[in-house]
């Protein structure tokens, strides 16, 4: 149950679903202290966009608290209150040059960030978790440090393809992108479950087995098609937090 929308903020549903999704990112330790960032598009063109405020931690941040930004204001980083600056250039470039990726959330989870660096950070399709992502993701193998303006920029330029919601970042940690908070939560839930059990069979030192092409897309196009999962998802999650009595929605 969302609180009343308080006075002079706009997009409350948009950002009590932001606040739910940080506070089970950080339940479920997908986080890394307080350098990882969320951010949604709430106008047509996909520039104006909410953010986590700077070196807020996950468990903590409310709707109230979150960042509105436009993607073609850079003056807001002289501002009282301005973003964190590797947050701006990364999430700031993709919503600039991006509009059709509308939410994007950054991590270091543990088994993403693993499978980033790899020499091959590829992720077979294993089992069906790992089918979900088959050929849904891009790797990135030029990382050049912190996510300043013109790393960002760089990412920003492999992700033109909209089918392609899923950045691996060598050397980095993991992008995820979707229509909404909902579906890019819960892209981000499963790809951190599709890691660590690849990386969980690599340790075995077994041989993998390893779904052929075929039925990899097959299975991919049936999730993909499968009706409002990521919705119910986070739904289910907001209903846990609001039993709870848990202050997100404030």
């Amino acid at each position: 149950m969302l609180n009343p929308v308080p006075d002079n903020i706009t997009h409350w549903t948009e950002r009590c679903e932001m606040a739910a999704a940080f506070r089970w990112t950080a339940r479920l330790n997908l986080h890394e202290g307080v350098a990882n960032h969320f951010s949604l598009a709430v106008n047509d063109e996909g520039t104006q966009f909410l953010m986590n405020p700077d070196q807020a931690h996950f468990s903590r941040i409310k709707a109230s608290d979150l960042l509105l930004l436009d993607a073609n204001d850079p003056d807001v980083l002289n501002r009282p209150g301005a973003p964190d600056i590797t947050a701006w250039g990364l999430h700031g470039s993709v919503h600039r040059h991006c509009p059709h990726h509308r939410c994007v959330m950054h991590v270091h989870s543990i088994h993403a960030t693993v499978l980033a660096s790899l020499q091959d950070s590829r992720l077979l399709p294993i089992d069906q978790n790992c089918a979900t992502f088959f050929n849904r993701y891009v790797i990135d193998d030029g990382y050049g440090g912190l996510a300043t303006e013109e790393e960002g920029t760089r990412c920003a330029g492999m992700l033109d393809d909209p089918s392609k919601k899923v950045m691996i970042m060598g050397n980095h940690g993991i992008l995820i992108m979707g229509d909404s908070v909902a579906d890019t939560f819960n892209r981000l839930y499963y790809f951190e479950r599709a890691a660590e059990t690849y990386i969980r069979a690599l340790q075995t030192g077994q041989p993998l087995r390893v779904l052929s092409d075929e039925i990899a897309e097959k299975t991919a196009q049936e999730l993909e098609s499968y009706p409002g999962q990521g919705d119910k998802h986070l739904a289910e999650l907001m209903a846990i937090l609001d039993s709870e009595g848990d202050g997100y929605a404030a």
